[in-house]
């Protein structure tokens, strides 16, 4: 019986995978050969306003959507691009509404949160949850490596090469070829040209002029 589940759980598998070849795949603005989207997938809506690239994994149980919720017109241009090569880890969430720029051969780990969103909370006399919300446009340079767990926030704008560590919460930019951690992260070590990996220089207020 458990042999029969594994083998019938497998067919079910190889079935709801998506692919450049697929109905499901052929939603997307672009959804470049090789690539596919594992099965059992998250919450998936408005494929029209989003790009996947060549040879891009996007593992189970992964949320990729653009829009608050399925049925919006987001106009004429895509929001969301993932690059080619790239790996999404598991149960990983990717929810733009304005712009998410993620380049070639970025990694993530599972369970990281991408968004170009949030909550406003500039009025006081009115609910968080009922304010209008801001956007900022997010971009993940080529190369990149995101740590489970991490989230990137409206604003981020993270160069080549870049580490986030597991856990890490960014907003804002982080340099190339950095590795930054915390929350909200900071830069904790830095490529210098001929001299290797470094702790990033801090400038004391009596160094100021």
């Amino acid at each position: 019986m458990a042999n029969a589940i594994q083998a019938g759980w497998r067919r079910l598998q190889q079935a709801g995978t998506v692919t450049a070849e697929s109905a499901a795949g052929q939603r997307f603005a672009a959804f470049g050969p090789g690539s596919l989207m594992a099965f059992p997938t998250g919450s998936v809506y408005g494929e029209r306003w989003i790009e996947i690239g060549d040879r891009t994994m996007i593992a189970e149980q992964v949320t990729i959507c653009a829009g608050m919720a399925p049925g919006l017109d987001l106009g004429p241009d895509v929001v969301l691009r993932v690059g080619d090569n790239c790996v999404i880890g598991r149960g990983s969430h990717i929810v733009a509404h304005h712009s998410i720029e993620i380049g070639d051969d970025v990694f993530t780990g599972p369970y990281v949160y991408i968004t170009d969103q949030n909550h406003s909370y500039a009025d006081v006399d009115v609910p968080v949850g009922r304010q209008w919300p801001v956007n900022g446009s997010v971009r993940i340079g080529a190369g990149s490596w995101l740590g489970t767990g991490s989230i990137i926030l409206p604003g981020a704008d993270i160069g080549r090469n870049a580490v986030v560590a597991a856990g890490a919460v960014v907003r804002g930019p982080v340099p190339d070829y950095a590795v930054v951690g915390g929350v909200p992260a900071k830069v904790i070590k830095e490529y210098v040209a001929g001299t290797g990996w470094q702790p990033p220089v801090v400038v004391l207020p009596a160094d100021i002029g």
